[in-house]
């Protein structure tokens, strides 16, 4: 489990990577219904150093109960983190000025050039979001 603190991190890596940060909970049906086309997308563009971490907002007492059983019934590959932050509003406007607090919301990035996506994300947007970040980084 991390704090904000701790996770800021991987929302700033300055490497040749293109990271898909996307906050989720297993409660939420928008985030279930997308999960799907995340993990496609990490599969298609893997030898494109392409890094996917889904950032998990569930109760720290439902890891075991719910989020350990959902990631392996559903098989998911990418890296999944706990951010265990009691105040929302402290860390959100942090990830984007723009994320109106809901979840899904996804956060696609290169070095310091950003999409952020407030809200549900397709394998369409998410393809245009890292084909851009592909275009621009060179």
């Amino acid at each position: 489990m991390y704090d904000f603190e701790n996770f800021k991190p991987f929302l700033q890596r300055d490497n040749d990577s293109i990271y898909i940060v996307n906050f989720w909970a297993t409660w939420c049906k928008p985030c279930i219904k997308e999960l799907p086309e995340i993990e496609q997308i990490g599969q298609e563009y893997k030898d494109r150093k392409l890094k996917i971490v889904l950032a998990s907002l569930d109760f720290p007492d439902k890891i075991i109960s719910q989020l350990i059983l959902f990631a392996k019934k559903k098989n998911l590959q990418s890296r999944i983190l706990v951010l265990d932050e009691a105040d929302p509003n402290a860390w959100i406007p942090q990830v984007d000025s723009t994320w109106s607090v809901a979840v899904p919301a996804t956060l696609v990035y290169t070095g310091n050039k950003r999409v952020f996506h407030n809200g549900p994300v397709t394998y369409e947007e998410l393809q245009k979001s890292i084909e851009h970040l592909l275009l621009t980084s060179n």
